[in-house]
């Protein structure tokens, strides 16, 4: 496997009651709180009960809040899926979990059909506060279907909030918010950092807002916009590189920041995006147009993207060769620093 970065060691202030945890663990603390916080907050999924979830995000709700709250069903997406919308339009405040993004697919007629247009085919008569829960993205050298990112699906349809959280204090923050918001939610976890390294997170509650980038570096050189795993990458390369970079975690990947990708990029004059899935019409493509329709005045070389390529996710024994990485981001640093029109 190629480095995994750690965690930054803050990227907030914890105030005086913090505790290390890393992304997996922030991520069941945040489920932990809004159960206990709130009576309509309830689970359901495959194996989310007795085995605490397949990556433990959900170790311990079914014993402290019971099956009626906790609710294990059998690996049937399309049921768990079509069961939460329904829990929801009867004002429940669901939140399913889908093991895998890859797993979600055969639920995508129910995301599409009932989940994201619910508010509009019902005129605004009926909210669906859901949020629906994936590990997504590659890195751990899991089976097929196992290590998708195809997030543009999701961000690319209208009625959804899509987020993705980079470090822990992002994952508890995040999917707090993203749980009272009362707007279906596509939240999509990083299984490859769930593990990789701890950070100081608050242990009182707290949210985040879901719908703001957040400025990991600032810089004056190069603007790098990146979500997910790939934010540790793109700090590594910004430190190897002859240039000032501006690191934007774009945390909302639908809504995106506009505000802030546009006042960066004409800030620096440059724009690379970093991002693990495929490279055409990945999401990448919707900010490289965005930069061009709106800032292309500012730039001093094209935009340039760094991708996994345009092939199905391949075996494990050449994903590292698949995934972006570092080097791969510094890379497209020299790139753009170094063109000339």
């Amino acid at each position: 496997m190629s480095e995994i970065y750690p965690a930054p060691e803050a990227d907030h202030d914890t105030g005086d009651e913090a505790e290390e945890v890393d992304l997996v663990t922030a991520v069941n603390y945040a489920l932990h709180q809004e159960m206990e916080r709130e009576e309509s907050v309830r689970m359901i999924g495959y194996d989310i009960g007795p085995i605490g979830g397949v990556f433990r995000a959900t170790q311990g709700l079914l014993e402290e809040y019971g099956e009626e709250r906790v609710i294990d069903t059998p690996l049937a997406e399309n049921g768990i899926l079509g069961t939460a919308v329904g829990m929801a339009m009867a004002g429940e405040r669901i939140v399913p979990e889908i093991q895998f993004m890859g797993f979600s697919y055969p639920a995508f007629g129910q995301f599409m059909y009932a989940m994201a247009k619910m508010y509009d085919r019902t005129g605004g008569d009926i909210e669906l506060p859901m949020t629906l829960r994936m590990a997504y993205g590659g890195g751990v050298k899991a089976l097929e279907y196992h290590q998708e990112s195809t997030e543009t699906y999701y961000a690319h349809t209208p009625g959804v909030r899509v987020v993705c959280p980079s470090t822990p204090y992002q994952a508890k923050g995040l999917l707090a918010a993203s749980i009272r918001d009362d707007d279906p939610v596509v939240f999509l976890e990083p299984k490859r950092i769930y593990r990789g390294g701890s950070q100081a997170v608050p242990t009182e509650e707290y949210t985040l807002p879901l719908d703001e980038a957040r400025l990991v570096r600032e810089g004056e050189d190069v603007t790098v916009l990146t979500w997910g795993a790939m934010v540790r990458h793109a700090v590594a390369a910004s430190d190897e590189v002859d240039a000032d970079v501006e690191v934007v975690d774009m945390r909302s990947l639908a809504p995106l920041d506009v505000e802030t990708v546009l006042e960066s990029v004409k800030k620096t004059g440059r724009c690379v995006v970093l991002h693990e899935a495929r490279r055409s019409l990945g999401l990448g493509a919707e900010l490289s147009a965005l930069v061009n329709e709106y800032a292309l005045d500012r730039l001093k070389a094209p935009v340039k993207r760094a991708t996994g390529y345009d092939v199905h996710f391949p075996g494990h024994d050449i994903e590292d060769d698949y995934l972006p990485d570092a080097e791969r981001a510094q890379y497209a640093i020299e790139a753009v620093m170094n063109y000339e029109f």
